[in-house]
């Protein structure tokens, strides 16, 4: 762990999203104090019903995340479908329509690489199951900015593509079971 203090949590996941996330998000406490930003792959042509699920499963506050929005402690947002979300140096969000990121938008890459700039050491990157490399490259970015890095370990995440291509690009990425994130996470409210 950093010395810093943690700002924000940004999370990353694809195929095998909803159950990960189902057993991460909800164990989060009441009064959790951290933002929780995340990029999961939706058709473009789908409306992202993820807020509206996890708005029933969750304690903490859930939405979508809106362009220029100011990002604030003990919330969970989800990037809209066929939006890359980019976290500002001011603390908000940016919404684009950039070209898609490894066949992706909203990309993970994007969401992890913008806010490893904007929050540098006070960042915890995790990236999930998943399909494809998406999250490699921010991951290694949240790293080389003195971040905190983990992935589902690959050895029992869903699909174990994404977590392993993500730890073969940041080697010094903590893996973790869906279990080891949750209590990491919830020892993040504390500290």
């Amino acid at each position: 762990m950093t010395d810093q203090p943690i700002k924000a949590i940004a999370i990353g996941a694809s195929a095998g999203a909803v159950q990960a996330l189902l057993k991460i998000l909800p164990a989060l406490p009441e009064g959790y104090p951290l933002p929780v930003l995340i990029v999961v792959h939706v058709p473009p042509d789908r409306r992202n019903a993820l807020v509206s699920l996890f708005q029933t499963k969750c304690v903490l506050p859930v939405k979508e995340a809106e362009d220029k929005e100011r990002i604030i402690g003990g919330t969970i947002y989800f990037a809209p479908s066929d939006y890359h979300l980019l976290v500002e140096a001011d603390g908000s969000f940016a919404l684009s329509l950039d070209e898609a990121v490894n066949h992706s938008r909203p990309a993970i890459d994007v969401l992890l690489e913008t806010a490893a700039d904007a929050y540098g050491p006070a960042l915890v990157g995790i990236v999930l199951t998943g399909a494809n490399h998406d999250g490699a490259v921010g991951l290694r970015a949240v790293a080389d900015g003195g971040g905190m890095a983990i992935v589902e370990d690959p050895t029992v995440a869903q699909v174990p593509t994404m977590p392993a291509a993500a730890l073969a690009a940041c080697p010094s990425a903590r893996p973790m079971t869906l279990d080891d994130i949750i209590f990491t996470l919830s020892k993040m409210a504390t500290t």
